[in-house]
């Protein structure tokens, strides 16, 4: 077979293609590599190939299929689909493109189910963003700040200003997340730079950083030595394959069994002032982000014109700095927990489909107008995992076509009461937890 190919330098920072020219590949049965990566059946070689989406790409090379995969991270990239057919490619051979057992016959018509929809959807409108709600989403992030600041500076009320103050600090976490899929106003460049002044002014935190964390919990959702969202230690441990590696340390054998009582009031509170002051500022500073670096100031700037504009000392206002702090970390990082951390894991040697990781390792929240919003429309997991780059207030109506879409393949749609969802939650911390404090076996 004959096929244009792209070739570029992989050292070029700009990873630009450099020449085109026709070159004939013939297609073989020779096994595929640990440097080539399915893609619609198709191995390409990533070998010395530096990913300008990150690391994620190795999740893929040597085994799975990222097909689906590629499709959901890069639907509004032209420039990937460039970098895709510049790279040097085959056939896949028949053992990974035609199925033979049913389970490989499943998953194809697993896999047909999937694309139908998806183009279905993306010929019908689902993923194109509305300027009204994001105009809407904007504004409620001004406005209550406002309020939370008018409340502190000019009323005695100063707990319930903090709690509106550390809520709307949360609601920046939940417009940044949008913002960063670039669903939230569908142009990639401006909801890049969306993410990176909600987040940088309103949470003090890094959208490079995000950006670089969170396609890899997308790509595995669950799975052991993939998905960063297991890499916990040594505050926390959501399962006990992590939890294992605690019970040969002094301070986890202490801490973790208490896990499901810290969590609310003191875990989130030390991993958002450890992103604040540590995390996030030192990966700025390694990637010279002086964007992301400007907000930051501006943010701190902010906060020290509100300590001067009231009556506050030093020890008052870094107190209420503080409960602000701790408020909007609880407040977020409860609601992220509800969705996956109870659930179990993946093998770091298996792979699932990618319909399969939404359905078996996320679940739905209780369906209703405030949980939309106190969740910023991520109580539709299951929705979110499927399409991230969809705008999230679309979910509540996607959800019913999903449900009959999952009845159709076998798959369990599974949503949970909030409450309930929190009981399962806790409870598996606190299961978790206690399997650290028992004596090792020799």
């Amino acid at each position: 077979v004959t096929v244009s190919v792209l070739y570029w330098d992989p050292r070029a920072p700009s990873q630009a293609p450099l020449s085109l020219a026709q070159t004939t590949m013939v297609a073989d049965n020779a096994p595929q590599t640990k440097d080539e990566v399915l893609i619609h059946g198709r191995l390409y070689d990533v070998a010395g190939w530096r990913h300008p989406g990150g690391s994620v790409l190795k999740f893929y090379q040597g085994h799975g299929d990222a097909s689906e995969s590629f499709d959901e991270f890069h639907q509004k990239s032209t420039r990937a689909q460039k970098y895709l057919k510049s790279l040097k490619s085959r056939e896949a051979p028949e053992s990974l493109t035609k199925p033979q057992t049913k389970e490989q016959q499943r998953l194809a018509k697993l896999s047909a189910g999937y694309k139908a929809l998806r183009e279905d959807l993306i010929r019908e409108g689902w993923f194109k963003c509305n300027p009204l709600h994001t105009l809407y989403r904007c504004a409620e992030i001004f406005a209550m700040y406002a309020l939370g600041i008018y409340m502190l500076v000019n009323t005695a009320w100063t707990v319930p200003a903090l709690i509106v103050l550390g809520i709307v600090q949360g609601r920046c976490g939940w417009l940044m997340h949008e913002a960063g899929h670039i669903s939230f106003t569908g142009n990639t460049r401006l909801d890049i730079r969306v993410q990176e002044f909600f987040y940088g002014v309103g949470c003090g935190m890094s959208g490079g950083w995000w950006r670089s964390q969170h396609n890899r919990h997308h790509a595995t959702p669950q799975k052991l030595q993939h998905d960063v969202d297991l890499e916990t230690l040594p505050l926390i441990a959501f399962n006990k394959a992590i939890a294992v590696i605690g019970r040969k340390n002094p301070f986890m054998r202490f801490w973790l069994p208490m896990q499901a009582y810290l969590f609310g009031p003191v875990t989130t509170s030390l991993v958002a002032h450890g992103w604040q002051l540590f995390l996030h500022p030192r990966f700025i500073m390694r990637k010279k982000l002086y964007m992301e670096a400007f907000w930051l100031a501006v943010r701190y700037a902010l906060i020290f014109a509100i300590w001067n504009a009231s009556t506050a000392t030093a020890g008052q206002a870094f107190a209420c700095y503080l409960a602000y702090v701790g408020i909007g970390g609880a407040y977020i990082f409860t609601n992220f927990a509800l969705s996956h951390t109870h659930l179990d894991v993946v093998p770091k040697d298996e792979d699932r489909h990618w319909v399969e990781y939404a359905a078996d390792y996320t679940i739905n929240i209780t369906p209703h107008f405030f949980t939309n919003w106190w969740m910023g429309y991520l109580n539709y997991q299951i929705e979110h995992h499927l399409f991230p780059t969809m705008p999230q207030y679309k979910f509540v109506a996607l959800s019913p076509r999903i449900r009959k879409f999952f009845a159709e393949h076998g798959l369990k749609y599974d949503v949970r009461d909030y409450f309930a969802a929190m009981g399962d939650t806790f409870g598996n911390l606190n299961e978790v937890g206690a399997s650290v404090a028992k004596p090792m076996r020799a």
